[in-house]
């Protein structure tokens, strides 16, 4: 009997060991070494009977012949946004996020939705479990075939039967390979299965969208080769105290990194937030202190964020400072130039910041909007609900000047606010508008403004 060959590999980055070490020797991560068997044969393709092909010839640049990709619409016009117009035949798709986020839910909507002949594998739930999601969602397709299967091998069969024109895998983590003996989810299944798919979906053009499941990180679980294998890396995120889910890309190579989608989880399924602003602000009887308005971009799309500030005495000794969808460093960055360029004695007192929506936002613009509404809580005044704010501010409490003013402006304007407070360095071009402008180079010329 052959000794059976094993090696470790690192679960972060996918790299191979020949002995178990407590530091990987590539991304340096400490007790991420786990053994597996290996087996020295000869790879095999996905299609079992494709013929050898000779080796590619190297072509000059300007020979390359481009041909325009003809994208196929997933009638989901928030995924369409996010892929840059729909789906690139011979892609590979993958969509993380964490468990009961909607991930499922998505790619089944968009599998019932579409015309073109969808296979949709799961290897986690029945084909009963499925028809049930499906009657909830109130959706029926012909053109949608549900396959309950983890080996890849007999998912090729099917495959070569059907002859499917898009594949939904749910999800890497349970698929497995009959080619290496490891269990389902380890770092050589999850490379090799993924291997395979790409491998089909660049010899077919059929357009692949895997699901992959995340770590307590935040990270695809698996090694981080997986993202550097696939097309395109979407993550769905979202609080589960909200009923709002963001879709991100965090890697694209037909599109964008920087668009955005935004969804509503409701009982009948995810539906389509067109005009997120309408949502992110809250709705109220009377002025209150301590909200501001900001003019914000999530990627290309300008939204109208809420941002809640709250100013008290200490009560423990220690000053506490709180955020939730700010950065915190950020949040005590702004409060020691209050306190030091513009004289505010905000050193003694409590302060706690909320975005409300459950989103989390990282666009300096917002700055101005921090400090209206922290100032506002502090004074006990309300700020106008028709003023917005879109500036940064820097350490030597000068207002700066932000990207894009003029979307962030015309939004503000389409949503009915009188007045915008922008730095006066943005140069902003002299046109009639609906909305008033206002240019501002420091903190003490908002405060006279506002109280």
């Amino acid at each position: 009997m052959a000794k059976v060959k094993t090696a470790f590999f690192c679960q972060n980055c996918g790299a191979q060991h020949a002995k178990w070490m407590g530091q990987c020797t590539t991304c340096n991560e400490w007790n991420t070494l786990v053994e597996e068997i290996v087996q020295k044969e000869e790879k095999h393709k996905w299609n079992v009977t494709a013929e050898k092909s000779g080796p590619n010839k190297a072509l000059a640049i300007s020979q390359i012949q481009i041909q325009k990709e003809q994208r196929i619409g997933t009638q989901n016009q928030e995924l369409d946004s996010v892929l840059g117009g729909g789906l690139v035949p011979g892609s590979v798709v993958l969509l993380g996020g964490e468990p009961g986020i909607g991930k499922s839910t998505l790619l089944l909507e968009i599998a019932l939705k579409l015309k073109e002949k969808v296979l949709y594998v799961s290897g986690e739930e029945s084909q009963s479990q499925i028809k049930m999601r499906a009657e909830r969602l109130g959706k029926q397709s012909s053109n949608c075939l549900i396959l309950t299967e983890t080996c890849t091998q007999n998912i090729f069969k099917n495959i070569e039967k059907i002859a499917p024109e898009i594949l939904v895998i749910d999800s890497i983590q349970t698929l497995y390979t009959e080619h290496i003996e490891a269990s389902p989810g380890s770092v050589s299944q999850i490379k090799e299965s993924t291997s395979e798919l790409i491998k089909f979906a660049k010899e077919t053009g059929v357009p692949v969208l895997v699901i992959g499941h995340i770590n307590k990180e935040g990270s695809i679980a698996g090694p981080k080769i997986l993202e550097h294998m696939v097309d395109v890396v979407l993550q769905f995120e979202g609080d589960r105290n909200h009923s709002y889910r963001i879709l991100r890309a965090q890697k694209n190579r037909f599109g964008s990194t920087s668009e955005l989608g935004i969804y509503e989880m409701l009982s009948s399924g995810l539906r389509e937030v067109s005009n997120p602003s309408e949502i992110l602000i809250s709705e109220k009887d009377g002025d209150l202190s301590g909200t501001a308005i900001a003019a914000t971009l999530e990627g290309m799309r300008p939204l109208m964020i809420e941002v809640q500030a709250l100013v008290s005495s200490a009560v423990y000794g220690t000053p506490q400072r709180s955020a939730t969808g700010y950065n915190l460093k950020r949040l005590n960055m702004i409060l020691a130039v209050l306190e030091k360029r513009a004289g505010f004695r905000l050193g003694a007192k409590d302060v706690f910041l909320n975005i409300t929506g459950g989103i989390h936002v990282d666009d300096p613009a917002i700055d101005l909007a921090v400090i209206s509404a922290i100032l506002s809580s502090n004074n006990d005044e309300a700020i106008p609900q028709n003023y917005c704010f879109a500036a940064e501010i820097g350490l030597a409490g000068e207002i700066r000047a932000v990207n894009k003013i003029e979307q962030r402006i015309s939004e503000a304007e389409k949503l009915g606010f009188d007045k915008v407070f922008v730095s006066k360095f943005n140069k902003i071009s002299k046109k009639n508008r609906a909305i008033s402008v206002v240019p501002i180079s420091k903190i003490e010329d908002l405060y006279t403004l506002l109280f």
